[in-house]
């Protein structure tokens, strides 16, 4: 069975926890950063050089930056979910002051303790 896809209400918590993650990570807000990814070893990341597996070293990778993420601009913005519990959201960014496309996708589960990254991937085109 398919599940429904884009929800309204579904569709909107995860654009709000989306917008939360986006503010923490150009905030540099670490404690709501780490607070949004699955607190779990299942946990995965997928940086610009560096690959991190559970939420610990995820938690500690960030730890170690002096600055989380420069601004940057969102070009496009792509969230689907599907059924209650699931969602993908993919971006296409630019760091302010580069011409250079990135891209982020996210995979996010509703968990008791609310939505979370379960899985996700940064990565700068060319």
């Amino acid at each position: 069975m398919m599940p429904e896809i884009n929800l309204p209400d579904v569709l909107a918590e995860v654009q709000a926890v989306f917008a939360r993650y986006e503010a923490a990570l150009v905030g540099n807000d670490r404690s709501t950063l780490d607070e949004l990814f699955w607190n779990s070893p299942h946990t995965l990341r997928y940086g610009f050089s560096e690959n991190h597996y559970g939420h610990a070293g995820i938690a500690a990778f960030r730890a170690s930056l002096p600055v989380q993420s420069p601004p940057r601009e969102l070009l496009r913005t792509v969230i689907t979910t599907y059924g209650r519990d699931f969602a993908t959201a993919n971006v296409e960014f630019r760091r302010e002051g580069s011409l250079q496309a990135g891209r982020q996708s996210q995979t996010w589960m509703r968990t008791d303790e609310g939505w979370r990254v379960v899985a996700a991937h940064v990565s700068l085109l060319g």
